[in-house]
């Protein structure tokens, strides 16, 4: 038995919020349809998701996660380290630091309404930000 779920993440006070729903299949425009509900605490929207396949066998007590999908991310701003280091911005100190440290390549930052910023993998997705309005998950 399988079964197919999404995780839509929200910024939260240190780590992001998440709410998880079962989905029929890995379908990004049913995902963005249902991202437009999800609220968490203070107002927070979902900046990204991602898809997972839970499976068990009859055996098994509990599922386990057999495949997981890159995060999706609801639009956003992208930049390379070179524009993060070259900012000036005092809020953004840590940002700087953060991605020197961590040898980061990418960051994209969501407002959702709350300012969020994430590393940005080689694999993630970055959606157009018209979802909000037309309810396409086309990749921006």
């Amino acid at each position: 038995m399988q079964r197919h779920f999404v995780t839509f993440y929200s910024p939260g006070t240190i780590v992001a919020e998440t709410t998880t729903k079962e989905i029929d299949s890995w379908n990004v425009d049913d995902a963005v349809a249902m991202a437009r509900v999800i609220q968490e605490r203070h107002g927070a929207r979902p900046y990204g998701f991602r898809f997972s396949t839970r499976a068990r066998s009859e055996t098994d007590l509990d599922s386990k996660e057999v495949d997981r999908s890159p995060m999706y991310y609801l639009g956003g701003t992208v930049r390379t380290v070179a524009e993060v280091l070259a900012g000036t911005d005092p809020s953004e100190s840590t940002l700087r630091s953060n991605v020197r440290i961590n040898d980061m390549k990418r960051v994209v930052t969501c407002h959702t309404p709350w300012r969020w910023t994430r590393e940005l993998n080689d694999d993630d997705i970055v959606l157009d930000p018209a979802w909000r309005d037309e309810g396409s998950g086309r990749r921006a």
